[in-house]
């Protein structure tokens, strides 16, 4: 299933301003899953299957603008499937299940290869979904208010991959 309506703040990431949410979405799959769009796909729906309808997931960094924000390399810069994907889980209390903060109890430190202590429940998705990628997956978790913050002040690019489900409309369903 693909993903529903895609949230793109344009504000800093040296995208075209009239980029659409489809073309962020071609240019991630293009990217980040060598143009498979049956990968994101799958990838997608592991992460539906994972994760509560009340929580969101957001694509962050390089696969959603092309380019790195510390130097301005192209995605992949270094070869294929060097760069790594960047999901943050927003809400429904999922900064619960991690152990290793920058902000506690509202924003975690990403369970990646640096911090592979930070949340062992999430350890099986983000073996498969590295493994769906073909690349390393990092994932971490905020509050819906860091998000906010993120959003307003930082001016950060990001993809919402997978919006906040609203079980009282039936869309409780993986």
């Amino acid at each position: 299933m693909a993903d529903q309506t895609p949230s793109f703040d344009k504000t800093d990431t040296g995208a075209q301003p009239e980029q659409t949410g489809d073309e962020v979405r071609q240019r991630i799959v293009r990217l980040a899953f060598g143009g498979d769009s049956n990968r994101y796909d799958d990838f997608i729906r592991a992460l539906r299957e994972s994760i509560p309808p009340d929580v969101s997931v957001v694509l962050r960094g390089s696969a959603v603008t092309g380019t790195r924000w510390e130097d301005g390399s192209p995605f992949d810069a270094d070869g294929p499937g060097t760069s790594d994907l960047d999901l943050t889980l927003i809400g429904g209390g999922m900064v619960k299940h991690f152990e290793v903060f920058y902000i506690p109890g509202l924003h975690s430190a990403p369970l990646s290869d640096e911090h592979p202590d930070a949340s062992v429940m999430f350890l099986p998705l983000r073996k498969a979904l590295s493994r769906i990628a073909g690349r390393p997956v990092n994932i971490q978790a905020s509050s819906d208010f860091v998000q906010l913050l993120r959003d307003k002040t930082m001016n950060q690019a990001y993809y919402t991959l997978i919006p906040k489900r609203d079980i009282a409309d039936g869309d409780d369903a993986a």
